[in-house]
């Protein structure tokens, strides 16, 4: 069953598929209002939320890339910490993004 995370004034406004700190109210999964929470987010089909998810894959490689970044910086961990088939990934991504952040004009919002 899900779990959902409700706003001040009670509504559903986010929802995970297990407990943790802040989510710990389980619904059915028929619930009517969870039901009209995913209708409304644009998750009313599994294959509607397999996109959005698919979306969001995108955003969440920038964040770990930034993560990263920043746990260097830092000096939380060191590149010699990351596994290898990681740091080489985590090498390619860096040097893919300047080299199109050099040869482009890129916007704020762009992902890289």
């Amino acid at each position: 069953m899900p779990f959902v995370i409700r706003d001040q004034s009670g509504k559903i406004n986010g929802v995970s598929d297990h407990a943790e700190v802040g989510v710990s109210e389980e619904v059915p999964g028929d619930d009517p209002e969870l039901r009209q929470f995913l209708i409304d987010q644009g998750m009313s089909s599994p294959d509607a939320i397999r996109q959005r998810l698919a979306a969001s894959d995108l955003h969440m490689v920038r964040l770990v890339d930034d993560l990263i970044d920043l746990l260097m910086e830092k000096g939380v961990i060191k590149f010699t910490d990351l596994p290898q088939a990681a740091g080489e990934k985590y090498l390619h991504r860096q040097v893919a993004r300047r080299h199109l952040q050099s040869s482009l004009i890129v916007q704020e919002d762009d992902i890289l």
